[in-house]
């Protein structure tokens, strides 16, 4: 470490000089990555040597994805495919560590392309957010409901939320009461954004709006998880959030014996006992399928959305049914919550980009505001209908284990490994 930088982490670590500050002080991203870095390991003990430095745009996530950054995790990408959806073929991009993933995902691609591919369905399109306000008597909370349920003041309420940006259009309101509080949830389009800034900032504008007339209101909060964000809840599972998709595909008996080692029977019969009703018996909420987790936080991070919405993007409920006298296998996923967006946040970082890129639905569209992440969304629902079909037939043939064993274990020593 050059002398300058000696005396800025021996701040560092006295704590004269706070973490937090070095960009800002420094004027250089990457150097104050290092500089705080080194000043981890100091004030710690323990070495990063496993964490790369070297090789990452630090100017790229200042001030809007990740703080006081000290180097990068690595996560291999695989791609499976190509997955035939709605007549077009997509390389989907997968970021893992488990093995078998990419794999079984890629099974299930070749499983549907070589079946004439699958077709997609977008139901709905629009992110929500729902603020919490409270009053001295539930009447009077009664009161602010009607009068956001009145189709007479829609309109009035569209122009005020609408001002905060050109891509925002306010869909519905749907309301709630608890006691004396009132749960208020704004559903807007967002163009080709996932969606949650902008939609906060048309809720604003109408709080401040409704002030006007609704002085007693006291806001408790701008989000009141009605919305509801990276939280399992049957109000996203019933009237959606985000994208609502869903995606099907009919898989012909010679490519289920070929393709998939199994049978239409086999996979009827374990999707009713495993994903319908194994997922009733756990309590399952919009948890019916065998693992569309999987394939949604793959291609999240892959593409740069938010990991943590992989909470209600991954809920779906996974149906098969013998077809054609029982000799074909008609299979479909029902996503009602897939957020996703082609601008902001992770998608913009140069890895991410890559991946959409990929896709074709890089940055927003010129066409049509919008069209990148509703194709964005289908491709998702098209990737878990492949993870989900591969998966099925694995445990329908008795292969889940044998694959796993081969190829998802380590043939590392792990009591040699230094930690």
């Amino acid at each position: 470490m050059p002398e300058e930088d000696e005396e800025i982490i021996k701040a560092v670590v006295t704590g004269t000089t706070p973490s937090y500050s070095l960009e800002s002080k420094l004027g250089d991203c990457r150097r104050a990555a290092a500089i705080r870095r080194e000043a981890l390991q100091r004030m710690t003990g323990k070495s990063l040597a496993g964490l790369p430095l070297e090789g990452f745009d630090y100017e790229s996530i200042l001030g809007q994805c990740c703080e006081m950054p000290v180097g990068y995790v690595q996560i291999p990408v695989g791609i499976a495919g190509p997955l035939l959806l709605d007549g077009i073929e997509y390389s989907v991009p997968m970021a893992t560590t488990e093995g078998c993933l990419v794999a079984s995902t890629n099974r299930g691609c070749k499983a549907i392309y070589v079946s004439g591919g699958a077709t997609s369905v977008l139901l709905r399109d629009g992110m929500t957010r729902a603020p919490v306000v409270r009053f001295a008597t539930a009447r009077r909370a009664a009161e602010l409901k009607g009068f956001l349920e009145d189709p007479v003041n829609f309109d009035t309420l569209s122009l005020i939320f609408n001002k905060s940006s050109r891509f925002a259009r306010l869909q519905s309101i749907q309301c709630a009461i608890a006691g004396k509080n009132l749960y208020m949830r704004f559903r807007c389009s967002t163009g080709d954004a996932m969606g949650m800034n902008m939609v906060s900032k048309g809720v604003q504008n109408v709080l401040d709006f409704l002030q006007t007339d609704f002085p007693d209101m006291d806001v408790i909060g701008i989000s009141g998880n009605f919305c509801s964000d990276k939280k399992p809840a049957a109000v996203n599972w019933i009237e959606g959030r985000g994208k609502s998709v869903v995606c099907e595909a009919i898989i012909k008996e010679d490519v289920v014996k070929k393709v998939l080692k199994t049978n239409v029977a086999a996979l009827v019969e374990l999707n009713m006992l495993k994903n319908l009703t194994g997922s009733a018996m756990a309590g399952a909420l919009g948890g019916f399928n065998a693992h569309a987790s999987n394939i949604v936080s793959a291609v999240y991070i892959a593409t740069g959305q938010d990991p943590a919405q992989n909470i209600e993007s991954s809920h779906c409920i996974t149906m098969l049914e013998a077809i054609n006298d029982g000799k074909d296998l008609h299979i479909s996923v029902t996503m009602p919550s897939i957020e996703v967006g082609t601008v902001g946040g992770g998608t913009q970082l140069a890895s991410q980009s890559a991946c959409l890129n990929l896709l074709g639905v890089k940055g927003a569209s010129r066409d049509s505001p919008g069209a990148n992440s509703r194709l964005l969304a289908t491709v998702v629902a098209g990737a878990v209908l492949a993870g989900e079909l591969s998966l099925m037939s694995a445990i329908a043939a008795g292969q889940l284990v044998r694959s796993h064993m081969k190829y998802n274990r380590s043939s590392k020593d792990v009591t040699k490994l230094s930690t």
